[in-house]
C-alpha cells in the first residue's frame, strides 16, 4: 500500500493509486515533476473533498501536505505528467495545447473504490505552456476553488477542489502578483480536445485507443447499445452530447456564464471544468458577456446552449474516423436538440414550484424570463424571493423588485391560477431546494481575494461554507446574500483571470 510521503509525514493506512490515463502511452503526455515554490501557505481547503478521497484531517492540516500540494514534495504513489490536447478556441483552429500549468499525479483510489484523479494547477513551466509561465495566480486560484465547491452545492457536475495554496512567489500578468497552486480533483480530465488533437494529426489508431478507453472507463453502455447499428463510437458521441445538454440547462437555470467554452475547456465526461472568467448573473442580461477578453460576445450568457452544440458538432467530426458516416455522427448528435430544451424547461418548472408539466408552462417560463430582463433584476434574489412568497412571505418582496409593477402582477395573477391546485407546501419545499439564497458573485469572491493578498482567508473559509449549502438560509450571513455594490459591476474578468 502506498503512503503519501517516507517516514513520519506518512497518512496512516496508506493510499491507493491507479495510473490508468499513464497506461495509454507517451503520445498522450509529458512525465515531469512539478516547480516547487518558495515558503508556501494555506490558503482554503476541503474538508468534504479530503474525506471523500480518504484523507484525514489532521495530515489535511500538517506541514506536509502543504508542501505537497503546492508541488514542493512528492506525493508518494504518484506519478506527475502533463497531458496534450489541441483545440478550438473562440470558434478558431488553435493547433496543439495541453496541460500548460496543470500536472496530473494519478488516479486515486478512494475509500468506496471510485477513481478520482488528483491535478495541481499552476505547478510550473510544461512542454505545453507556450508563452506562458506556468503559474497560476492567487485571485485566478481562489475563484476556481470556491467556484468547484459552490458548482458541486448547487448539484451542477463539475470538477472539485481540494485546496489552494498560496506563496509570495512573483508572477507577472497584467501587474505583479503572487502566485497560486490549485488542487483539482475529477474522475477524468479528458477533453474534447485530447480527440481532436490526434484526429487532427491524422493519428487514428492513438484516437482509437483515447476512445476505447473512455468508452471503457466511463460509458460501458455503449459497447451494448443497439443505437445507430451498435457503432460504439456514435453512441460515445450521443452520450457526451446528452450529458452536455443536461450540463448547460442547468447553468443556463441557475444563471452561471463559463466565459471561456473552448473546445478544450469542455469535459468529455460532461462536467463543468477550467474556472476562468465566469460568472453568476447579477441583474438577468440574456445577452451578458462575463469575459472581457471575448470582444465578440461568442460566449454570451445566451449563447451557451449552441455553444455547446457547437462543440459537440467539433467532437464528432474527430470522431468521424472511427464513427465512418458523417449521416451517422450528425444522427448522434441531434439528441442534444431535444434533451437540452426539455432539460432546461424541467429546470424552470421545478424553479417555480411546479410539481408536474403543462403545455402553458413555457408561456409562464418565458413570461418571467422576459419581465427579469426587461427590469433588469437580479436573478438569484428573484427567484428566492418567489420561493419565499410560496411559503407565506408578502407579495411585496417580489413585486418590489420591479418597475413594471402592472406586468408584474398580470404574471403574478397567471402563476397563482397555475398553482391553484398544487400544495403550498410541497412547491415551496421544492422551490427552496432549487432556487439558491448563495451564489458566488464576483463582489463576494473579490472582497475574499483582496483580503487574502493581505494573508487574510477568512473570507475564503467563510464563502466556502455558505457555498457548499447554499440553499440553507445562514442566518449570520444574510448580508452575503444580497444585491451586490455599484462597483461590482466594474470588476473586470478575463482569460488571464
Amino acid at each position: 500500500m502506498n503512503t503519501l510521503a517516507d517516514g513520519p509525514m506518512a497518512v496512516d493506512g496508506g493510499l491507493r493509486w491507479n495510473h490508468r490515463f499513464a497506461a495509454l502511452g507517451p503520445a498522450f503526455f509529458t512525465r515531469l515533476a512539478p516547480q516547487p515554490v518558495p515558503a508556501p501557505y494555506w490558503v482554503g481547503r476541503s474538508r468534504a473533498v479530503a474525506a471523500e478521497l480518504g484523507l484525514p484531517d489532521d495530515w489535511m492540516s500538517s506541514n506536509a501536505a502543504l508542501e505537497v500540494f503546492s508541488g514542493n514534495l512528492p506525493l508518494s504513489g504518484s506519478a506527475p505528467l502533463a497531458s496534450v490536447y489541441s483545440g478550438h478556441q473562440f470558434g478558431h483552429w488553435a493547433g496543439q495545447l495541453g496541460d500548460g500549468r496543470a500536472l496530473l499525479l494519478g488516479e486515486m483510489i478512494t475509500p468506496t473504490g471510485a477513481g478520482r484523479e488528483l491535478q495541481l494547477k499552476g505547478s510550473g513551466l510544461t512542454p505545453y505552456s507556450r508563452m506562458g509561465d506556468g503559474r497560476a495566480v492567487l485571485r485566478s486560484s481562489i475563484r476556481e476553488f470556491l467556484c468547484s465547491e459552490a458548482m458541486h452545492g448547487l448539484g451542477i457536475p463539475t470538477s472539485r477542489a481540494l485546496c489552494v495554496t498560496g506563496s509570495d512567489h512573483e508572477v507577472y500578468r497584467e501587474a505583479i502578483e503572487t502566485a497560486a497552486v490549485v488542487t483539482r480533483v475529477a474522475p477524468s480530465f479528458i477533453r474534447f480536445g485530447h480527440f481532436e488533437h490526434f484526429s487532427h494529426r491524422g493519428q487514428h489508431e492513438h484516437l482509437k485507443t483515447l476512445a476505447d478507453f473512455v468508452i471503457d472507463g466511463f460509458y460501458p453502455e455503449c459497447r451494448v447499445t443497439t443505437l445507430h447499428d451498435g457503432n460504439p463510437y456514435a453512441a460515445l458521441l450521443e452520450a457526451v452530447s446528452a450529458r452536455t445538454a443536461a450540463t448547460v440547462a442547468q447553468w443556463q437555470a441557475v444563471g452561471f456564464c463559463h466565459g471561456v467554452m473552448n473546445t478544450d475547456n469542455m469535459s468529455i465526461l460532461g462536467l463543468t471544468i477550467d474556472y476562468g472568467p465566469f460568472q453568476f448573473l447579477d441583474a438577468f442580461d440574456p445577452g451578458h458577456i462575463c469575459n472581457h477578453s471575448d470582444h465578440q460576445g461568442r460566449y454570451a450568457y445566451n449563447r451557451q446552449p449552441n455553444i455547446a452544440y457547437w462543440n459537440l458538432f467539433c467532437l464528432g467530426q474527430a470522431l468521424l474516423p472511427l464513427i465512418g458516416e458523417p449521416e451517422v455522427a450528425m444522427a448522434a448528435l441531434e439528441p442534444f436538440k431535444t434533451i437540452f430544451p426539455a432539460a432546461l424547461e424541467a429546470r424552470m418548472r421545478a424553479k417555480l414550484g411546479l410539481l408536474d408539466a403543462r403545455p402553458q408552462d413555457r408561456e409562464l417560463i418565458e413570461g418571467i424570463l422576459k419581465l427579469l430582463a426587461q427590469d433588469r433584476v437580479d436573478y438569484t434574489i428573484f427567484w428566492r424571493r418567489l420561493s419565499g412568497h410560496v411559503a407565506g412571505d408578502a407579495t411585496e418582496a417580489v413585486r418590489d423588485l420591479f418597475l413594471d409593477r402592472e406586468a408584474i402582477d398580470a404574471w403574478m395573477l397567471h402563476y397563482s391560477e397555475r398553482t391553484m391546485t398544487i400544495s403550498r407546501w410541497d412547491s415551496a419545499n421544492l422551490m427552496l431546494k432549487t432556487n439558491p439564497k448563495y451564489v458566488l458573485r464576483n463582489h463576494l469572491g473579490e472582497e475574499a481575494i483582496q483580503a487574502a493578498k493581505h494573508k487574510d482567508f477568512s473570507g475564503v473559509g467563510r464563502l466556502l461554507v455558505l457555498l457548499e449549502r447554499p440553499f440553507d438560509e445562514h442566518p449570520d450571513s444574510e448580508a452575503l446574500a444580497g444585491f451586490p455594490p455599484d462597483w461590482a459591476s466594474t470588476i473586470s474578468i478575463s482569460c488571464s483571470s
